[in-house]
C-alpha cells in the first residue's frame, strides 16, 4: 500500500500555529486521529505531517497552507491587547472558539477601513466618551440623544427583532461596526468591545437571543465609551483588582439600563400599567419588560438601578426567573437563509460598503465572496436585501 509522503514543514511555526489558535495538544490529535505522541513529534521537527494531514491542520487552524513552511512564525499583537477585559476570561488563555471570533472581527475591521479608502470615503470617528466619577444617569441621558431613538419609537416596535435592528443601526451611524459571532459559549462572552480606532467593534454572541442582545450591544457600548474617556484599556493592561473590576462592570449596566429604558418613561408605564412597585412577581416585570422589547431580566436590572426593586426583591426575583427558564421546553434551532446570516454577522454597513467597492470594480467577486464569507450565487439576493433597507430604514421621531 501506499503511503503518503512526509512534508519537510517548520515544526516552531506548527506549534505556534496550535499555541496561537488556542488548541491543546490532545484536541489536535482527537481531529486528526491521531495519538498525542504524533503532534508532539511533528512540533518537535522529529517527523513530519503528510499532505492530506497538513490541510487538515490548516483548515483546523483556519491558517493558510503555506504558512507552515514559513522561515520563522509571524509576529502578531495578543489579542488580549484588542478587548476589553471580561468578567472570568483569563487574558491569553481564551477558547479556541473565542480566539478565531476576535480574528475575524479584526479581519473584518481592516476589510472595511481598506475599502473605504479605496472608495475615497472618510473613516468615521466615535467620540463618546464617559468618566466614572459622572451619574451613569447623566451619561445614559447623553448617549440617548446620541443615538437619536425616541421613546414612541421605542414603544411602537412590533417586535424584539425591529427593537434589535434599530438599535443596531443606531449604534453603527456613531461610528462603530457591530458584528455577531458564533460557536463560543454564552458562559464565555456575550459580548465583547474590541478597542481599535477609529471604527471600533462591538461583537454580539448570535447564540444570544434578540432581547438580551440590545442590553449587551449597548453594554459594549458603554465600555467603548469608557475607553475613550481614558477609564478603561484593554485586557492585558488592565490591571484592577476583582472587586475594582465589578464596579466598572456594574456602572456599564446602569448606564444601559437607564439607557434603554429612561427614568421618565418608566415611571409613566408603571403608571399606564397599573403596576405596584412594592409587588414584582414575574407576569408584572416580563408585561413591563414587552413594553420596551426589553428581556425580564435587564428590565429586573432597570428596576433595580431605580431603586422601584429591593436588592433581596431583585435575588429572589431572579432566582423565580432562573427556575422558570429551566423548566421551558427547548426551542428547536431555525435555520436562518444564507444573505440573512452574511448581514447579521457582518453589519449593513460592512455589507453595503463591500457591494459597492465591487460593482465600482475596486474588488473582484472572489473577494467579495471571501470578504462576507458568502457565495457568489447569493449576491443579488444580497444586494435587493441591502437596498431594501436602505429605503425601508428605521424611523426616529
Amino acid at each position: 500500500m501506499q503511503t503518503a509522503t512526509p512534508l519537510p514543514i517548520n515544526p516552531a511555526v506548527l506549534a505556534w500555529a496550535r499555541q496561537e489558535s488556542g488548541y491543546t495538544v490532545d484536541r489536535v490529535a482527537h481531529r486528526l486521529s491521531t495519538r498525542e505522541e504524533r503532534v508532539l513529534a511533528w512540533e518537535r521537527g522529529e517527523a513530519n505531517p503528510s499532505l492530506p494531514q497538513l490541510q487538515k491542520l490548516a483548515h483546523f487552524f483556519q491558517r493558510p497552507l503555506g504558512l507552515f513552511f514559513q522561515p520563522k512564525p509571524p509576529s502578531l499583537t495578543p489579542l488580549a491587547a484588542e478587548y476589553r477585559r471580561l468578567p472570568g476570561v483569563v487574558a491569553g488563555r481564551e477558547s479556541p472558539e473565542m480566539r478565531l471570533a476576535l480574528r475575524q472581527m479584526l479581519t473584518r475591521r481592516e476589510h472595511m477601513i481598506n475599502l473605504l479608502g479605496e472608495m475615497g470615503e472618510d473613516v468615521p470617528e466615535f467620540r463618546l466618551q464617559a468618566r466614572l466619577k459622572e451619574k451613569p444617569e447623566e451619561v445614559a441621558g447623553r448617549l440617548r440623544k446620541a443615538l437619536e431613538i425616541g421613546v414612541p419609537t421605542q414603544i411602537h416596535w412590533k417586535d424584539e427583532w425591529q427593537a434589535l435592528s434599530a438599535w443596531r443601526s443606531a449604534v453603527e451611524r456613531l461610528g462603530v461596526l457591530v458584528f455577531q459571532f458564533n460557536k463560543v459559549d454564552l458562559e464565555e462572552a456575550r459580548g465583547i468591545s474590541l478597542l481599535r480606532f477609529p471604527l471600533p467593534v462591538v461583537g454580539v454572541n448570535s447564540r444570544e437571543l434578540p432581547e438580551p442582545k440590545s442590553f449587551t450591544l449597548l453594554h459594549e457600548l458603554v465600555h467603548m465609551m469608557l475607553t475613550v474617556g481614558n477609564e478603561e484599556v484593554p485586557a492585558l493592561m488592565e490591571q484592577r483588582n476583582n472587586e475594582q473590576w465589578a464596579s466598572v462592570e456594574q456602572f456599564a449596566e446602569t448606564v444601559t439600563s437607564h439607557t434603554l429604558v429612561p427614568e421618565g418613561a418608566l415611571v409613566s408605564v408603571i403608571k399606564d400599567e397599573f403596576l405596584d412597585p412594592g409587588s414584582w412577581g414575574l407576569l408584572e416585570v416580563r408585561r413591563l419588560a414587552r413594553r420596551f422589547r426589553l428581556s425580564p431580566i435587564a428590565m429586573a436590572t432597570r428596576l433595580r438601578a431605580s431603586d422601584f426593586m429591593t436588592w433581596p426583591q431583585y435575588y429572589a426575583w431572579k432566582d423565580a426567573w432562573d427556575d422558570f427558564l429551566k423548566n421551558l421546553p427547548r426551542k428547536m434551532k431555525g435555520f436562518a437563509p444564507p444573505v440573512d446570516m452574511a448581514i447579521t454577522r457582518n453589519g449593513r454597513p460592512f455589507v453595503q460598503l463591500v457591494l459597492e467597492a465591487m460593482n465600482s470594480n475596486r474588488i473582484t467577486s472572489v473577494e467579495a465572496s471571501r470578504y462576507l464569507d458568502l457565495k457568489f450565487e447569493h449576491f443579488r439576493k444580497l444586494h435587493d436585501k441591502i437596498l431594501m433597507g436602505l429605503i425601508h430604514g428605521p424611523n426616529h421621531d
